[in-house]
């Protein structure tokens, strides 16, 4: 099995918008791919979830104290999953983390699946739009898969390149016994069966294969061993602390008591239509003004929480139009994002003269467009 027949049953399965999970399996591993609206929702496996998810955490949001409550879970999503969802919902995390979490798991998952080559698929659809909600920004979309899926690729190369077919990065370390740790290259707490070769790549901010590779020579001289070891125990919400969580239910992420109101200026119907499809499921409000002088009596009436504001306006000036919103007092302190293709130094150094908070190429990405607002909103 290779990733380039998956990245095409993937693709096929995201041109029908599909729900469900893709399984694919042989006598020995069983790996599952969750996808909502035909983009990947998650990835996991029966070896290691839980370290899996527990290193993604470590990089992305290594503060937050998240545990599982059995019984407020749904058996239709990974209950990793569901937890991202509740963090976001309780602004505990953002959704780029969310997602960083998720790229991260999948790019694991992606280079195990692209060791083996006898794996059967299956596809097991389930209810249209079951787990879409919250988590509408949170999935892989066919770009990003294929952005994970070269990266898993690249990563498995230089594995096999290196000679280390044989092995799998989900093996622990072993003392052999009578050896002397200190004449080991390597800290004596990661000889304990407790870390894996991901754990110690993670910990020494090194890729796999070099860590993996400057251990082998100590494995050939007999000093050290490889071997399974089991996963980690999933955290679980105390019993006297659950009674007070909240029913966990996917719904839209609010970052405020009210929904923030986010008003974009520009002519641009497709533009407008592109951030609506970003920011509303993301569960903000949007209000689209494509022509700024007339609409500026709606900008007062609303006072939208963050402006996005386009530099090439009909009729006016983007940069004047930011002057003038800065000199009106209600627009005093609004975080003004001004939207472009013109991405230059110059353009950016004219643009906060003006007043203007941060500057956004066009189109804007998603993932870097919440980012930015959720950043500004927060302050």
């Amino acid at each position: 099995m290779t990733l380039t027949r998956l990245t095409k049953e993937l693709d096929n399965l995201s041109k029908d918008d599909s729900d469900g999970v893709l399984i694919l399996s042989n006598h020995t591993v069983v790996w599952n791919l969750y996808l909502t609206c035909g983009k990947l929702l998650y990835a996991t496996s029966e070896v290691h979830p839980v370290r899996r998810w527990d290193r993604a955490l470590k990089q992305h949001c290594p503060n937050w104290n998240w545990g599982v409550n059995s019984s407020k879970l749904s058996k239709d999503l990974p209950w990793e999953c569901q937890i991202l969802a509740q963090g976001i919902s309780q602004r505990q995390l953002s959704a780029i983390q969310a997602k960083l979490v998720i790229r991260n798991i999948v790019q694991e998952c992606f280079f195990e699946l692209n060791s083996y080559a006898d794996l059967r698929i299956d596809w097991k659809p389930s209810q249209k739009h079951i787990w879409h909600l919250s988590m509408a920004v949170i999935p892989l979309s066919s770009w990003e898969i294929l952005s994970v899926v070269n990266k898993a690729t690249n990563m498995q190369q230089r594995w096999q390149a290196a000679g280390l077919g044989d092995f799998s990065p989900t093996l622990a370390l072993v003392l052999k016994p009578g050896v002397d740790p200190q004449a080991l290259p390597i800290f004596q707490k990661y000889l304990n069966s407790q870390f894996t070769l991901w754990d110690i790549a993670l910990e020494q901010e090194k890729s796999v294969t070099e860590v993996t590779l400057s251990l082998i020579p100590w494995v050939e001289k007999g000093m050290l061993e490889f071997q399974n070891i089991p996963d980690l125990q999933v955290p679980t919400v105390k019993q006297t602390v659950a009674p007070t969580l909240p029913q966990f239910k996917i719904q839209r992420p609010k970052f405020d008591q009210k929904q923030a109101l986010i008003a974009c200026i520009d002519d641009s119907p497709v533009l407008a239509h592109t951030l609506k499809k970003i920011l509303i499921p993301a569960g903000y409000k949007m209000l689209s003004i494509p022509e700024p002088m007339r609409g500026f009596s709606q900008l007062i009436e609303h006072k939208p929480d963050l402006i996005l504001l386009d530099l090439l306006l009909p009729n006016a000036d983007g940069y004047s139009i930011c002057k003038f919103l800065r000199d009106t007092p209600v627009f005093k302190d609004t975080p003004i994002i001004i939207l472009t293709g013109q991405n230059t130094p110059i353009d950016r150094a004219h643009a906060r003269l003006v007043g203007a908070t941060e500057f956004l190429g066009k189109p804007p990405q998603p993932q870097e467009l919440l980012y930015i607002v959720q950043k500004y909103l927060r302050q």
